[in-house]
């Protein structure tokens, strides 16, 4: 091969590298849950991603992590994601902590309104359900959050199928973008659920607010 040959199958090389580099980074990244300490639930342009501390993937570099935020770089900068909070950007700076008192929510089939967040550091989906006196949990959602929902005082409630056992129970945390509720009651009950219901031991912390399709929550104190 001659030195012009090699030259260019080099120069080729190089910016095909550039290219697939340039393709590889992200231009939305946001925080959707943890697996312990170790790995972070990511969405990535949109694709859940599960990526562990260290490592990189789709281009993105998780760096650190605890319960309620990951730091992670992409695109040259290192950005802070808070749980459930907007995306961080290409471009953005890393953001403040945690200072938020509203919540904004918009409203998905069939009028309702739904969002991720978390209790007690683990990722949930709620429900916003103004008719529910408090959080009510299904045991299996509750199980996999790792509740003790069990040494819970027990109590009847009623449902859609008719009045079922309950334990009543006091969660340390719910957490929805930067807006955290501490010493929140809630219900565990044997139904299945697709969202925890977003119950009004919650919602009346907050001074709620509806536009149209707009939910708007800002914390009372």
């Amino acid at each position: 091969m001659t030195n012009h040959a090699a030259a260019a199958l080099g120069l080729f090389t190089g910016l095909m590298l550039a290219s697939t580099l340039t393709a590889a980074q992200p231009s939305s990244v946001s925080f959707n849950g943890s697996l312990g300490q170790k790995a972070a639930l990511l969405l990535i342009d949109g694709e859940p991603r599960t990526v562990t501390v260290g490592s990189v993937v789709g281009g993105v570099r998780l760096i650190s992590l605890d319960e309620s935020r990951a730091n992670v770089e992409f695109g040259g900068r290192r950005h802070l994601l808070t749980l459930g909070a907007s995306p961080g950007r290409v471009g953005e700076a890393t953001p403040a902590p945690f200072s938020g008192r509203q919540i904004v929510m918009s409203a998905g089939p069939g009028g309702h309104f739904t969002t991720i967040g978390s209790i007690n550091g683990q990722t949930t989906q709620f429900l916003v359900d103004t008719g529910a006196t408090s959080i009510a949990i299904s045991q299996i959602e509750a199980e996999r959050m790792g509740l003790r929902f069990r040494e819970g005082r027990r109590l009847m409630t009623q449902t859609a199928n008719g009045a079922v056992p309950a334990f009543q129970v006091q969660l340390a945390s719910v957490r929805i973008g930067e807006v955290e509720v501490r010493n929140v009651e809630a219900i565990v009950i044997p139904a299945q659920m697709s969202h925890v219901l977003l119950g009004n031991s919650f919602l009346t912390r907050f001074q709620m607010r509806r536009d149209n399709e707009i939910l708007t929550l800002e914390l009372r104190y």
